[in-house]
């Protein structure tokens, strides 16, 4: 039998050897894809952390505007609504003196169009029964008479509310610094003042000198010394003074002198206005500068000093002006008079008037004057 010739033989050579250059594989890792499940619930939690991060960083922000609120309130510089009725004027005497306030209407006026601008302050009382005034008497008035209309919601006022203290003397001075500040206090007052804090038995203060010092320490020292005269003057005649707050400061300052030089005047004082209750202010300071010997006050006079320029007389014509009240039937009047000027203040309603009859009176008063 025949051999069969094999027609492919291919000897396959083994293996080769890897060449230098050639890179060298390396297995893969084996990787685990995660799945849509998955991908949603690393990013929500992702999500969750990112929320919580910023909900922490609001809560800080939101302690920490807390902080700085309870601080400025409690440090009385956070306006808040008072009702009026726990609004108490028991602590300090008052810096007003007592009568009518003609321009007290005005304020309401005011405070009905336009809102109150200035918040009352005042100071928690250490029994818990409400708040003591402290600053802004005319303003807590105000609020009370336009209660009293019943016209719109007048039983809360603004108002920034001082920690419970028993520092009356610091209480006191926060009453009167801000009307002195705002010059809207006179002289009369300013002695009343310092005469209710040296009787004070809260207060850190004697004698008249003491309170005055410590009322009015920012003053300058001719300030306090005519507070102190005109101290002396309410001490001596105040008891018959009708409109000691409209008594100029020189005037009081030359009474308080003439008292203390010749104290028998204040009788002969108190007995010619005693039973004078129809005396207007001009009627009752014409006594007091007659006792003085002052006729005239506070007026300019041209002989005085010479004047430099027209301009100038024009100017000092424009400053001289005389306030007084007059006790009418339509009540207290307050007039001021000055260059081309007549001012009355009356609490009524002019507008409301029939035209012919207010130009009548117009009329018959200018005619009157001459």
């Amino acid at each position: 039998m025949s051999r069969k010739k094999r027609i492919f033989d291919i000897e396959l050579p083994d293996d080769p050897a890897p060449r230098v250059d050639a890179p060298i594989e390396t297995p893969l890792p084996n990787v685990q894809r995660r799945g849509p499940m998955a991908s949603a619930i690393a990013e929500n939690a992702e999500a969750l952390q990112a929320r919580a991060s910023a909900v922490a960083a609001i809560r800080d922000e939101n302690d920490a505007l807390a902080h700085e609120f309870v601080a400025l309130r409690d440090a009385g510089h956070v306006v808040v609504l008072v009702p009026l009725e726990d609004v108490h004027t028991h602590l300090l005497v008052r810096d007003r003196m007592p009568g009518e306030d003609i321009e007290l209407a005005d304020l309401i006026t005011s405070i009905k169009e336009l809102g109150l601008s200035n918040p009352i302050r005042v100071a928690e009382r250490g029994d818990g029964t409400g708040y003591e005034l402290v600053q802004g008497f005319r303003r807590w008035s105000a609020y009370r008479a336009l209660q009293d209309e019943g016209e719109g919601d007048w039983s809360k006022i603004p108002a920034l509310v001082l920690p419970a203290s028993s520092d009356v003397s610091g209480l006191y001075r926060r009453m009167v610094d801000e009307n002195v500040i705002r010059k809207d206090l006179s002289f009369a007052e300013m002695a009343q003042a310092a005469m209710n804090y040296a009787g004070d038995p809260g207060t850190d203060a004697n004698d008249l000198k003491t309170a005055v010092g410590r009322l009015f320490q920012s003053s300058p020292y001719s300030k306090r010394s005519y507070i102190r005269s005109f101290a002396r003057v309410l001490e001596a005649l105040g008891s018959v003074l009708h409109y000691p707050t409209e008594i100029p400061r020189v005037l009081g300052v030359k009474l308080a002198q003439e008292i203390d030089s010749e104290p028998g005047i204040i009788g002969r004082i108190k007995d010619e206005l005693h039973d004078w209750d129809n005396r207007s202010i001009v009627d009752e300071l014409g006594v007091l500068r007659r006792y003085v010997g002052l006729d005239q006050y506070e007026l300019p006079d041209p002989e005085a000093a010479p004047v430099k320029k027209a301009r100038s007389v024009a100017a000092d014509a424009a400053k001289t002006k005389t306030t007084f009240d007059l006790r009418t039937r339509q009540g207290r009047v307050k007039c001021t008079a000055a260059v081309g000027r007549l001012e009355i203040k009356v609490d009524r309603d002019f507008s409301t008037m029939d035209r012919a009859r207010l130009e009548r009176a117009i009329a018959a008063l200018i005619d009157g004057l001459d």
